[in-house]
């Protein structure tokens, strides 16, 4: 594979390489009483499921975007032994599974596995089941059977790649997860960049965020010098804070961080789920949020942060961007009723693949006509179980490169 080449200035610039996870067996591990642990509402129906990335996956390649996919680049890692090593170590210190006796068992059984196998128990999980089938001498965990069924949790939420990290200009940030549900979401991608022959980044270009939590949800590149960050009940103001002086104080362009505090709750989630760029002056919304939000720009200062309150996230916008004015599009077409009824299926998570041309879910219809009537391009797409997960097309996509504007 050739060297991938990494720079996001924008939102909306001309999309060329995506990440994307296709959805595996890992779906099949979701049961229902453990649905609320794996942040799902719902059980999806995997083949339908898989189609519908195949179809998504097909549209971004149709509109000139080369399409990658996590497996086969984790895949690519841990053909590596001394990562195979690496990796294996941490997934089992990260499962807790301490007991020398069984943590030898597992470890013996993930040594063995071909690349593509312990691919698959890294994002689809390793049941009790698979271990203990094969030996005659039996662990009491075998025998109880309400006990939790995995030493190695699935990763369900995976193909939303959004959220483990973000490049922002030539940086990689990755993500420092909430739920531990999704944590080696983060280490998977953070052993992509650090090993893959693709990437290999320089130390300096990888921002890790091990500590208060902030995912890719939150974090919009609105120009090359400008973030938008949500607050948000997946990332801390802790965080916010630890990436801007990161940024501040590396070779990054970014010099100033528009931090947006949405309602901390699993119906807002992310930033991108109530609230993204689609054009220059475009920005598609969930009516009545902005009256709920609290803004503050951050910019370098000579010991710390300058934190400057905003008032309004039209003038906000406009400050940050320098622009005259600012469009906001309304899901639902500003129709109260339509719009709960369309964000919940993440009318307002759309994908910019150009200025003024998106990737949405094709069942948001007012939602998609309010956007065309403002003159965005609409480009749809089935989404019937995707939007199972509670994630549209921004969230099941990390951009890696995208044209300068």
């Amino acid at each position: 594979m050739s060297i991938v080449n990494l720079k996001i200035e924008s939102e909306i610039g001309a999309l060329k390489t995506v990440l994307l996870h296709r959805p595996g067996h890992e779906l099949e591990n979701l049961t229902p009483q453990y649905l609320t642990e794996m942040l799902f509402d719902d059980i999806p129906y995997l083949t339908r499921m898989r189609e519908e990335h195949d179809l998504f996956a097909q549209t971004l390649r149709d509109q000139g975007c080369n399409v990658l996919y996590y497996q086969d680049l984790i895949g690519d890692v841990i053909g590596k032994d001394d990562v195979r090593h690496l990796v294996i170590e941490h997934v089992l210190k990260e499962e807790g599974i301490h007991y020398a006796g069984l943590r030898k068992e597992i470890q013996e059984e993930m040594e063995h596995l071909t690349p593509s196998e312990l691919v698959d128990v890294l994002i689809g999980g390793l049941s009790k089941q698979q271990i203990h089938h094969k030996r005659q001498e039996k662990r009491l965990s075998f025998y109880i059977k309400e006990n939790y069924p995995f030493y190695i949790n699935p990763l369900p939420n995976l193909y939303f790649t959004r959220d483990p990290g973000v490049v922002i200009g030539s940086q990689v940030s990755i993500s420092s997860m909430k739920t531990p549900a999704r944590r080696r979401e983060s280490f998977l991608l953070d052993m992509i960049m650090n090993y893959h022959d693709s990437f290999s980044l320089p130390k300096e270009n990888i921002i890790q965020n091990c500590h208060d939590s902030i995912e890719g949800g939150d974090i919009l590149v609105l120009n090359k010098n400008t973030l938008a960050i949500g607050c948000s009940d997946r990332t801390t103001p802790e965080a916010i804070e630890r990436l801007s002086e990161n940024l501040f104080n590396s070779n990054s362009s970014i010099r100033q961080i528009l931090v947006i505090q949405i309602p901390f709750a699993r119906a807002y989630m992310h930033l991108d789920t109530v609230f993204t760029m689609v054009d220059y002056d475009k920005f598609t919304i969930f009516p009545g949020v902005e009256k709920l939000l609290h803004l503050f720009l951050l910019t370098p200062g000579h010991s710390s942060l300058n934190i400057t309150p905003l008032n309004n996230l039209k003038d906000a916008l406009k400050k940050v961007l320098s622009i005259s004015s600012v469009e906001f599009i309304f899901s639902g077409g500003g129709d109260l009723i339509s719009a709960a009824r369309e964000q919940w299926n993440d009318s307002t998570n759309t994908l910019a693949i150009a200025p003024g041309k998106v990737v949405t879910y094709n069942r948001n219809v007012m939602s998609n006509d309010t956007l065309r009537k403002a003159g965005v391009e609409v480009v749809e797409i089935e989404g019937s179980e995707l939007v199972r997960g509670r994630g549209g097309p921004r969230c099941m996509s990390m951009p890696l490169l995208r044209d300068s504007l």
